[in-house]
């Protein structure tokens, strides 16, 4: 049996067409860019992490939660962003910057070890330069998304309400 979509279809509801600012259908999987854009966000920000990490502010994580978004489902560790050009990044660029990204994070992570303190890796001789990597990836993706790259991180709760809402 086929079942064809009718104009009183209980399926057709409306849907936002924006998940805090980003269009919705804009990517495929959304939901992993935008939870790449939230660890590239939170580890691009030298205020944030030494007014949220350093403090132990609740509700944001730590260095370690920010590097799991970054490549828990992506496989980022893995493989290149290239792959993902069209479903998670909108062109190579996009995909250069988070690669750059995500080397220069991970490096630091394996010397100073996932469970180390904030303190660790915000002191790593490298940090200042993970960070402008972040942030370069962090503002080219935000602004693809016609969102404002300054305004503060939101907290793990917001991002999945954003996800889940959808």
């Amino acid at each position: 049996m086929t079942v064809q979509g009718s104009e009183t279809s209980s399926r057709r509801g409306r849907r936002s067409s924006t998940m805090g600012g980003m269009p919705l259908n804009d990517m495929p999987w959304w939901r992993w860019r935008s939870n790449v854009r939230s660890a590239l966000h939170m580890l691009s920000d030298p205020v944030f992490q030494r007014d949220v990490w350093l403090a132990g502010v609740d509700g944001y994580g730590d260095v370690t939660d920010a590097v799991y978004r970054l490549v828990e489902d992506t496989w980022l560790d893995n493989w290149s962003a290239e792959k993902y050009v069209g479903a998670i990044f909108r062109d190579a660029q996009e995909a250069a910057l988070v690669d750059t990204a995500v080397l220069r994070v991970l490096r630091i992570m394996h010397q100073v070890g996932p469970d180390a303190p904030v303190s660790a890796y915000l002191d790593h001789p490298a940090w200042p330069e993970a960070v402008r990597a972040a942030r370069e990836a962090h503002v080219r993706l935000t602004v693809s998304d016609g969102e404002d790259p300054d305004t503060p991180p939101r907290t793990l709760e917001v991002l999945r309400i954003m996800t889940r809402a959808a």
